[in-house]
C-alpha cells in the first residue's frame, strides 16, 4: 500500500479590467502540516476575466512538483462549474457544446492535464466576503492587470514568477 500524496491547499483568484482588457491571475498553496506558503502571479495584456480565473488554477497546479492531494478554494463559478459539471461531457463530445468548440478550450485541456497529476477537491468560496486568501489573490491579481493597464509590462508578455523547485513546489 503506497503512501498518500501530501496534502496542499490552493487558493485562485483572476481578475480582468475591462473584458477583453488587461487581466491577472494569482495562486497561495499551503502546505497545512508545515504552514510553509507561497504566492504567484502573473497576467496579460489583452484577456478576459474567465481566462485568469482558469490560468490561476492551472499556474497552481502546475507549480506542484509532485503529486498532491490539492483542496482548491477559488470564486469563479465559472471554473468551478467547468469542473465538476461541464468538462467530463466536453472530453466525450471531442471538446465541444453542441456543434462549437468550447470556449478557452486550450486552457480546459491544460486544466484537464493537471487534474490527471492530482487528486483535486473543489471548495467555492464567495468572492470579496473577507475571506483572507481570496482577498490576497484578489489583491495580487488586480495589481498585475493594473501593470498591463499602465504599460509596465511588455505589450505581448505572460508574466509568472519562476517555479519553484523543492519537496512540494
Amino acid at each position: 500500500m503506497g503512501e498518500s500524496p501530501p496534502l496542499v491547499q490552493l487558493f485562485t483568484d483572476g481578475s480582468c479590467l475591462g473584458n477583453p482588457g488587461p487581466g491577472g491571475w494569482a495562486y497561495i498553496l499551503r502546505h497545512p502540516t508545515s504552514g510553509k506558503v507561497r504566492e504567484a502571479s502573473g497576467g496579460e495584456r489583452r484577456t478576459t476575466n474567465n481566462r485568469m480565473e482558469l490560468t490561476a488554477v492551472i499556474e497552481g497546479l502546475r507549480s506542484l512538483s509532485k503529486r498532491c492531494r490539492v483542496e482548491l478554494s477559488g470564486d469563479s463559478e465559472y471554473v468551478l462549474h467547468g469542473l465538476r459539471d461541464w468538462m467530463p461531457a466536453w472530453k466525450a463530445k471531442g471538446w465541444k457544446r453542441g456543434n462549437k468548440p468550447v470556449k478557452n478550450v486550450e486552457l480546459w485541456q491544460a486544466l484537464d492535464e493537471q487534474l490527471l497529476r492530482h487528486e483535486v477537491r473543489i471548495n467555492w468560496v464567495r468572492g470579496h466576503t473577507g475571506h483572507p486568501e481570496n482577498e490576497r489573490c484578489d489583491q495580487l491579481a488586480r495589481e498585475q492587470a493594473m501593470r498591463f493597464r499602465k504599460g509596465d509590462a511588455l505589450p505581448d508578455e505572460h508574466v509568472s514568477d519562476p517555479r519553484v523547485e523543492d519537496s512540494l513546489w
